[in-house]
């Protein structure tokens, strides 16, 4: 009963940045967590972040200084802001929601460029 919708990838060159949004919708109140996953061809999905809600945050070690994750309950959707890209950032991203099960987005394509 929770739908997520992800917008804002891109070709971007090494050192840019991009935003990620993720729109949720449906039983909202039922999520206890929320984050970001990305996957390359031939690779596993991975956390890039996460964010509980209370608020707690976590990041992948390789993201961390670089990524921002944060959520505005207002308009629903949760963000992922992107800066200093470097190639390997290259994936689709998902966006993923916790609510008595895991629900997926759609996924957007992040192409990092050198």
């Amino acid at each position: 009963q929770v739908e997520l919708v992800e917008s804002g990838g891109g070709l971007v060159q090494a050192g840019g940045s991009l935003r990620l949004s993720c729109a949720a919708s449906g039983r909202l109140f039922t999520i206890t967590s929320m984050g970001w996953y990305r996957q390359a061809p031939g690779n596993q999905r991975d956390t890039v972040a996460r964010i509980s809600r209370s608020g707690e945050t976590f990041y992948a070690d390789s993201v961390k200084g670089r990524f921002t994750i944060s959520r505005d309950n207002a308009k629903n959707t949760m963000y992922l802001e992107m800066n200093s890209l470097n190639p390997e950032d290259t994936g689709v991203y998902y966006c993923h929601a916790y609510a008595a099960g895991d629900y997926w987005g759609q996924g957007t394509q992040v192409t990092v460029s050198s």
